[in-house]
């Protein structure tokens, strides 16, 4: 089948929930714009409900200028995962690494996926990120080696904005 006529076909069907095939309607002609009817006047604010644990997802980006660097993050929320990128100066991947609570002591797993052992920035910053979240944590980390103030910095501004958003468990109180 080729491509052209597949188009025309699918922009003929919808698929439904239980999977039958179900003719759209569709009242626009080509190239015409048909406005969209919504129950909210204009410069009133309507709350969307983002629930993660529905299987939505959460993006949030931010960047921090130090002295003379330029820091940027990403933060990827998942239903029970968090993606984080830490980048320096540029948008590089750098390492990734893959971090979570193993059972039945509750330690912390890391791993390496991407970049090899030799540059550990990232690893200190997936264990300590899981063990303040309890969630699994892939972090990617492109933040010079030589440079510890500034993996510092950049794990304590991941970290505030971690706990600005939510994402960290209430500390357990120890009964003495």
């Amino acid at each position: 089948m080729a491509s052209k006529e597949l188009e025309e076909n699918l922009s003929e069907l919808q698929i439904s929930e239980k999977g039958e095939k179900k003719p759209v309607e569709n009242d626009v002609s080509e190239g015409e714009v048909k406005p969209v009817e919504n129950d909210v006047s204009e410069g009133e604010v309507k709350p969307v409900e983002n629930d993660v644990s529905e299987g939505e997802v959460k993006v949030f980006c931010f960047t921090d200028d130090l002295q003379d660097v330029t820091l940027h993050f990403q933060i990827v929320k998942f239903s029970k995962q968090i993606y984080a990128w830490i980048g320096c100066n540029s948008a590089k991947l750098g390492h990734l690494y893959a971090a979570a609570t193993t059972r039945p002591n509750n330690n912390v797993s890391v791993t390496s996926l991407l970049g090899g052992t030799s540059d550990n920035t990232g690893l200190s910053i997936a264990r300590r990120i899981v063990l303040k979240t309890g969630l699994n944590v892939v972090v990617a980390c492109n933040i010079p080696k030589d440079s510890p103030m500034l993996q510092a910095t950049a794990e304590r501004k991941l970290v505030e904005r971690l706990a600005s958003l939510g994402y960290f468990r209430p500390k357990e109180k120890h009964s003495n």
